[in-house]
């Protein structure tokens, strides 16, 4: 795959009061073809939405792929691009202020798959008129409220 070849991704999530029901969205652009994914729990939280709509996108590809990824979420971003997951792993899940690790099951899956496909990701401003993080946004917002009926069960169960 070339670097025209890119999927151009953009990704957000929403959660009414944190924690409370919560949903993801994602645009997926390649070749001028265009998806939309979206979906909604109903207890979760905010960041758990925000990683869980990067994941829903990864998982979305076929093969491997080169991925821009782009997301508001500065939590994300930082957390892969500045290798603190991967740190995390390496020491059983503890944070280097010895603190357990949050998010855990999601971010062991986002590791398995950022192995499979070269992603770059993207910081965008949220809120600020980025047509297709508002339109990812509107998706995350709409799944959250419209009946959201996926159980985050790891969130449940009181183990992220």
């Amino acid at each position: 795959m070339t670097a025209k070849d890119t999927v151009i991704v953009y990704t957000d999530g929403s959660c009414i009061r944190n924690p409370g029901p919560g949903g993801f969205g994602v645009v997926m652009m390649y070749k001028g073809r265009r998806k939309e994914l979206s979906g909604g729990y109903r207890r979760t939280t905010n960041n758990r939405m925000e990683i869980l709509a990067v994941l829903e996108a990864l998982q979305a590809l076929t093969r491997p792929c080169t991925v821009k990824l782009h997301t508001d979420s500065q939590y994300v971003v930082n957390t892969i691009e500045k290798g603190w997951a991967k740190g995390w792993r390496k020491r059983g899940w503890v944070k280097a202020d010895k603190q357990k690790a949050k998010n855990v099951d999601l971010w062991a899956r986002m590791l398995d798959l950022l192995e499979k496909h070269k992603v770059k990701m993207v910081w965008v401003k949220g809120h600020a008129g980025n047509t297709e993080n508002e339109r990812c946004d509107e998706l995350a917002r709409n799944a959250a409220t419209k009946a959201p009926t996926g159980i985050d069960e790891v969130f449940e169960s009181g183990n992220y």
